[in-house]
């Protein structure tokens, strides 16, 4: 009989825990939270103290009785979730529910045996600070979304919610499309220069910055990054800086070049110096879910699942089951001295003491709550290459991101070599920059992102040759829309939200239709824009930066002792409550406009309209409800089906509701897939051009796309995604001299002959099953019932596989 219990939340750590702690432990899973406040109803006390009405949750009833019994049976019991506010919080609805009188709240961040058993050694109690802390947090986002979005779904739209931090998300999101919409582009041109040395083949580019009489006012910094590369956005943001030539017109860039013409090159200025460029610091969660992003194209959702896994532990084989990071929600770059020690005798070893750093942690906020340490690998020796094998190709993609980042850390900075070159010509200056990276440093594993740009050694006074001038045209730029990873680095900037609210607040204001994304950024629809107006108007301080990001500072101050939650609840709810009498008695219905058409009913002879229903946008008569007529709304690209010339149209899957692009003339022709496609066609086939991810060239889809197609998760015509492999042929070229090559065939199959197929193998399958069924009801022998059976599940497996294969 087990002597002591632990629970924790998930069945992966549980796993994980009992195989560090031996046999006088069992460990159990809670499976996440077992209590929470009701779906339906308010479910708190307003008039008494925001007194929480708890219920246990659905379908968790026979997991809170097999937990009793289990530790009823036990000596000890130790309550372990995660050491954050949500963890406490299922720490104490475990010990209310299962009736615990005294157990040990056990906390780790990190899932290694050493880490685990020291925190058994050293249990603590619940902390109902922290405790309180998670309690307000929720009773206050449910004041607010069961207040608030109600009263949205009367005037605005069915389905519409408020939140105390999605609401303020979704105004930085509308704010910013305000400023991009305001902006007016202002004209600018560029001079460049292309120069050598006196007879030398080596050419480097000169930008034109100031003139003769102006360069002492022009510094160094204006035009340069740490390490001497030009930055286009200082250079928009300094053109027009004293000293620095502003050139806002052709005409004026044409004087220019005609005063230039046949002017003699001469080097002013050159100055050579060292640069260092610093090693990163390492991840929190929200750095790690914004390079997951930009680097890895992880949704952030994506990115914390991932992490988990991480953290909960991955079957290495011969190592056993273990945890491969430490715990990925905190907001501290904090490092402990043992992993530190760990990190730099690595880094000594594989690396030598030159690459050894004194390692960098970021300065704490004042809203850093430093309960953990920063993101790292439990074990600096398992190196990516060591656990790739045990891990999926996203799992590793991630591991190697934050085992890199973590060594970079405590690795010396790169020291780079500088130049800058002044070079006049008549009366104007050019500047030339280039660099070269002297001692790696910590790029010795972080990737280095940036070009080298090396110039000739020059003499002052030395002429150069002019091989050409460039003048160009170009518009300041409005600030750019917010991608996931900006959002969050803006929301961590603001002080709003946590660590593990980050992926939620992005979720919900997708999910509920605020918003769509562009090229991997956020664009407000015409509800979010309706939502974010009225929450401006009626509930000013809700969508308040300066108001949320204070909530959050007084929710660390409940969760430090410092002040009451009740108190806390309290100061919020007299304002709030006066709020919401205000806005029911004046906020007035909100109808969307209809979109009208240059497009009359086929029927009736009206214009047609887009309207939107609970399904999405459609089209229908702007007579309705005389007029029944109606067809979905496709969004053309300008693209055509490389199958039958149909028109390319913007598609969602049903499920996930991830964009793809599909054959307006489905259901007859079913081709499908995920690179956007372009309006311009193929020089070489004249076929479909298609961008395969964002940022990158349209490639042409016939010679590099479907060639590269392989057994992965494909889209199809009606919105469903399954598993496609690839029909590969070997195709023999006599014009290649007996080379074969490997080229992909693609079949149109009929909907007839794909209906005789699908019934004709769903025959034999039940045949097949049939048989099966009656060989082993047969057989009496215990020995051979299950040999026939196993023979049996075998057949209906491979009929079901070729059942598969044919759908």
């Amino acid at each position: 009989m087990a002597k002591k219990l632990v629970i924790v939340e998930s069945p992966a750590k549980a796993k994980t825990i009992e195989k560090f702690l031996g046999r006088d432990f069992v460990v159990l899973a809670s499976m996440g939270h077992i209590m929470d406040l009701p779906k339906k109803g308010l479910g708190v006390n307003t008039r008494k103290d925001f007194t929480p009405r708890y219920e246990v949750i659905e379908k968790k009833d026979k997991l809170i009785n097999e937990l009793k019994a289990a530790s009823k049976r036990a000596d000890e019991v130790y309550l372990a979730p995660d050491p954050d506010r949500e963890g406490e919080f299922i720490a104490w609805s475990l010990k209310n529910i299962l009736g615990l009188q005294n157990p040990h709240r056990a906390v780790f961040n990190e899932i290694t045996k050493g880490a685990v058993q020291e925190a058994i050694r050293k249990p603590r109690q619940i902390n109902e600070d922290l405790f309180n802390a998670q309690q307000a947090r929720r009773v206050l986002d449910r004041l607010v979304g069961y207040k608030i979005s109600p009263l949205l779904w009367r005037r605005i739209q069915s389905g519409t919610s408020a939140g105390r931090v999605q609401s303020v998300a979704l105004r930085l999101i509308c704010d910013r499309e305000a400023e991009i919409k305001a902006f007016v582009p202002e004209e600018y041109w560029t001079i460049t220069a292309l120069l050598s040395k006196q007879k030398d083949a080596q050419r480097f580019e000169a930008t034109l910055i100031s003139r003769l009489k102006d360069i002492a006012a022009v510094t160094s910094e204006e035009l340069e990054r740490e390490d001497g590369s030009k930055s286009d956005e200082v250079v928009k943001s300094a053109k027009a800086e004293k000293g620095r030539i502003k050139i806002s017109s052709k005409i004026e860039a044409d004087a220019i070049l005609a005063e230039l013409k046949g002017a003699s090159y001469k080097i002013l200025k050159y100055d050579e110096r060292e640069q260092r460029r610093q090693p990163p610091i390492p991840y929190t969660t929200s750095t790690m879910q914004q390079d997951a992003s930009s680097r890895l194209y992880f949704k952030p959702k994506k990115t914390m699942s991932l992490a988990q896994q991480l953290y909960e532990g991955i079957e290495l084989g011969e190592r056993g089951h273990q945890g491969l990071i430490t715990y990925m929600r905190t907001d501290s770059t904090r490092i402990s001295e043992e992993a530190q020690s760990k990190v730099k005798a690595y880094i000594g070893e594989e690396h030598g003491q030159p690459y050894v750093g004194l390692g960098r942690t970021g300065k704490a906020k004042a809203t850093t709550q430093d309960a953990h340490e920063a993101i790292r690998p439990t074990d600096v020796t398992l190196t990516p290459q060591i656990v790739k094998t045990h891990l999926s190709p996203d799992q590793f993609k991630l591991y190697n991101l934050i085992w890199r980042r973590f060594v970079a850390s405590f690795m010396t900075a790169a020291v780079f070599d500088t130049v800058r070159a002044d070079i006049v010509a008549q009366n104007y200056v050019f500047r030339a920059t280039g660099s070269n990276l002297k001692f790696p440093g910590f790029y010795a594993v972080w990737p280095r992102e940036e070009d080298e740009k090396l110039l000739p050694v020059m003499q002052v006074n030395e002429l150069l040759e002019q091989h050409g001038l460039k003048p160009e045209q170009h518009f300041t730029q409005p600030p750019p829309r917010f991608s996931e990873a900006s959002l969050i680095k803006e929301l961590e900037e603001q002080g709003i939200g946590r660590p593990s609210t980050y992926v939620p607040i992005i979720s919900t204001i997708q999910d509920r239709g605020y918003v769509d994304q562009e090229q991997r950024r956020f664009i407000p629809t015409w509800l979010g824009e309706t939502v974010n107006e009225v929450m401006n108007k009626h509930f000013p301080n809700i969508v308040d930066t300066g108001f949320t990001a204070s909530m959050e500072r007084q929710l660390d101050d409940v969760e430090e002792g410092r002040r009451a939650w009740t108190e806390f609840l309290s100061s919020f709810y007299g304002d709030f409550k006066v709020s919401m009498e205000k806005a029911e008695a004046e906020m007035n219905r909100v109808q969307k406009p209809l979109e009208e058409m240059d497009e009359v009913c086929p029927d009736c002879g009206r214009n047609l309209v887009i309207r939107t229903g609970r399904f999405g946008r459609f089209i229908s008569c702007s007579g309705f409800p005389e007029c029944k007529y109606r067809r979905s709304f496709m969004n053309k690209t300008g693209s055509h089906c490389p199958l039958c010339q149909g028109d390319l149209v913007e598609r969602k899957t049903r499920q996930k509701k991830k964009i793809f692009y599909g054959c307006a003339n489905y259901p007859t022709c079913n081709f499908a897939m995920w690179e956007k496609p372009t309006t311009d066609l193929c020089p070489n086939c004249g076929g479909l051009m298609v961008i395969p991810k964002v940022g990158q060239d349209p490639v042409c889809y016939n010679e590099v796309i479907a060639p590269q197609r392989s057994v992965s998760e494909e889209p199809q015509g009606d919105g469903t995604i399954v598993k496609k492999p690839a029909t590969r042929k070997r195709v023999t070229s006599s014009s290649e001299e007996g080379k074969t090559t490997t080229r992909r065939t693609v079949r149109k199959t009929s909907p007839e002959e794909s209906g005789k197929k699908t019934r004709a193998t769903s025959r034999r399958t039940s045949a097949t099953t049939t048989k099966a069924t009656k060989t082993v009801r047969s057989t009496k022998s215990v020995a051979t019932k299950s040999t026939t059976r196993k023979q049996a599940v075998k057949k209906v497996a491979t009929a079901k596989s070729g059942t598969d294969a044919v759908q």
